[in-house]
């Protein structure tokens, strides 16, 4: 899919390839169009790396009192697109798009479409979203290799987490600091462990990164001997 430049002034309503515009998104969800603009730029890449296509950019005439005009930058979405983009909504904006899909689709095909193939289809695009995410987080979150996450020391060493933590604090090995393990300056350039980074989606569509040690072969025979 090409990027396309266009000039249209805002309807509301589909054209014959069903489309809708960021501004029509905004105003159907009550959110500012720059916030929907972020959130579209922001989904492009994971889309464009599944689907091989952008999101079709154009520009929209909007009236000024004076009797002027201006151009504001925005995109055309088809109804897949556009839902997908929605999953960074939260559940009344997004239910409040769907609900304007409904009402769109029954006005041009002249037929009333079952509220239940309605919700179907939602779910199903809304899932195909998260897979998306999914797939990208899941290579972000590989496995380092040749290193050990404590959980998998501890059931090495037949304890529980909160055991094995608890020893290497004793042990003065790592201490608790904003919400996570670190290695004391002792150890810290001992190549006994190392930061690994976890990133995951909060339930409102924003991706999070989490730190936490992971353990070096050396570091795991240190800890075999020492605790």
């Amino acid at each position: 899919m090409k990027k396309e430049s266009k000039m249209a002034t805002m309807s509301g309503t589909l054209d014959a390839e069903q489309r809708m515009t960021s501004l029509d998104i905004a105003q159907v969800t009550g959110k500012p169009h720059n916030d929907v603009l972020k959130a579209i730029r922001k989904m492009e890449a994971a889309w464009e790396k599944v689907h091989q296509g952008k999101f079709s950019q154009m520009q929209i005439r909007m009236e000024l009192p004076n009797g002027g005009y201006r151009l504001v930058p925005a995109f055309s979405l088809t109804k897949t697109e556009s839902l997908y983009i929605a999953t960074k909504f939260n559940d009344e904006a997004r239910a409040k798009l769907v609900k304007r899909w409904y009402e769109l689709e029954c006005r041009q095909l002249g037929v009333t479409i079952p509220e239940q193939r309605l919700l179907v289809t939602e779910r199903e695009i809304m899932q195909k979203g998260d897979e998306i995410r999914r797939g990208l987080i899941a290579g972000e979150n590989a496995d380092a290799d040749g290193c050990y996450t404590v959980s998998q020391l501890a059931e090495m060493m037949q304890m529980t987490v909160k055991e094995l933590n608890k020893r290497l604090v004793a042990e003065g090995v790592q201490f608790w600091n904003g919400g996570r393990y670190k290695l004391t300056k002792e150890y810290e350039g001992s190549g006994y462990a190392q930061d690994r980074a976890f990133h995951y989606y909060a339930l409102d569509g924003e991706k999070k990164e989490r730190k936490y040690l992971v353990w070096t072969p050396t570091g795991m025979e240190f800890i075999r001997t020492t605790v």
